[in-house]
């Protein structure tokens, strides 16, 4: 993952202990991988709130690169895989959508006692929450910023996979109904250690048995980024309108574009929200300041781009909601089990049952409402 200096700053505050990543270790391999033993001497700081894979800027007298490698601890390793990231980065790169390039890579072993991959350093900015002073300070740059996302998904979902090298980078046939029954696996390994009340189990099962019994028809394969949304994207600096680089691909695959799209309006914030959809939103958000577009226009936009029927649009929410719950559930699960820090559920507590009545109340009342 690339990074900017905003995410980077959330991050470390200096020198500290790393977990998961040695820099005599990290340095060592680097010398070796990229020639140049000015790397020996390397610094690295957590970059990210680390509730994913781990990322880390490396400093040394020889540059600057971003290392990334699993969480530390027990995980569903399909949904951390080393390779497959490293894959659909490389296979991109020189398409419209814009990658950092992979400069070395391992399967195991040094530096980090797990596959690892080390990428080009690019700088500028992700929105997460508040936005930078001084950056999309009006609402014409917001609205560009919002526009550019939603070209970005659009140039992903125009790539031929088999043209790039990826048509056997996922199973596209069957694609949503393997999706609903993954995340119920997901949620059936996690929900012991999550602190939901049965009310909402039984209300999670209901909306996963209601997302099953009602899978549309997909109308495209394509290649899927999984978890597409606007601090996942690293923005020019000087030029809000313009994406630097998309990062965070570890759920990619070939399947069903609209889920994409259907995440992304879960994730979106808007002014004038409808509680439901206000209660569900957990993450921070800097979509409600003026400018920004919609939902409805992130929507239009990104049907007048591919062409796509958005009929069905209300079940890919509903399914984003569904898969949504659950990540942050697994996340709350290994909070609770002592795996990994307590500061990776900071702000999640009480976040499923919500997400799961916005599930319900898309399918229900559609998206107008």
């Amino acid at each position: 993952m690339a990074v900017s200096p905003e995410r980077d700053e959330r991050a470390r505050s200096g020198p500290a202990p790393v977990p998961g990543a040695a820099p005599s270790a990290v340095g060592r391999w680097l010398a070796d991988e990229l020639g140049d033993e000015r790397w020996l001497h390397c610094t690295l700081h957590p970059i990210g709130g680390g509730r994913s894979n781990l990322t880390y800027r490396v400093e040394s007298p020889a540059g600057a690169v971003v290392l990334r490698r699993p969480p530390v601890g027990r995980v569903a390793a399909t949904a951390h895989d080393m390779g497959r990231e490293r894959r659909v980065i490389t296979a991109l790169a020189g398409t419209a959508v814009p990658v950092p390039a992979v400069l070395a890579a391992t399967t195991g072993g040094p530096p980090v006692d797990a596959p690892c991959y080390v990428m080009e350093l690019i700088e500028g900015v992700v929105p997460v929450g508040e936005l930078p002073p001084g950056w999309a300070a009006t609402e014409q740059e917001r609205r560009a910023a919002s526009t550019a996302l939603v070209d970005v998904l659009v140039a992903l979902h125009a790539v031929d996979p088999h043209a790039v090298g990826l048509g056997d980078f996922g199973r596209p046939e069957g694609f949503l109904s393997r999706q609903v029954r993954r995340w119920v696996a997901q949620w059936e390994q996690a929900r012991d250690g999550v602190p939901a009340d049965p009310a909402t189990a039984a209300e999670l099962s209901r909306l996963a048995e209601r997302l099953a019994d009602a899978v549309p028809a997909t109308q495209r394969h394509t290649i899927v980024h999984g978890d597409y949304r606007i601090d996942n994207c690293l923005f020019d600096a000087a030029d809000p309108g313009r994406i630097r680089a998309v990062l965070d691909w570890e759920l990619s695959t070939l399947g069903d574009p609209l889920a994409d799209l259907g995440l992304l309006l879960v994730y979106w914030h808007q002014a004038d929200e409808h509680p439901v959809w206000r209660a569900a939103q957990h993450l921070p958000s800097p979509t409600r300041l003026p400018g920004f577009l919609r939902r409805d226009e992130v929507a239009a936009a990104y049907a007048a781009g591919t062409g796509l029927d958005l009929a069905p649009l209300p079940w890919y929410v509903a399914f984003g909601a569904f898969k949504l719950g659950v990540v942050l559930a697994g996340i709350l699960a290994r909070v609770q089990a002592g795996m990994v820090p307590a500061s990776m559920a900071a702000g999640l507590d009480g976040s499923l049952a919500p997400l799961v009545a916005l599930g319900h109340h898309v399918l229900a009342e559609g998206l107008d409402r």
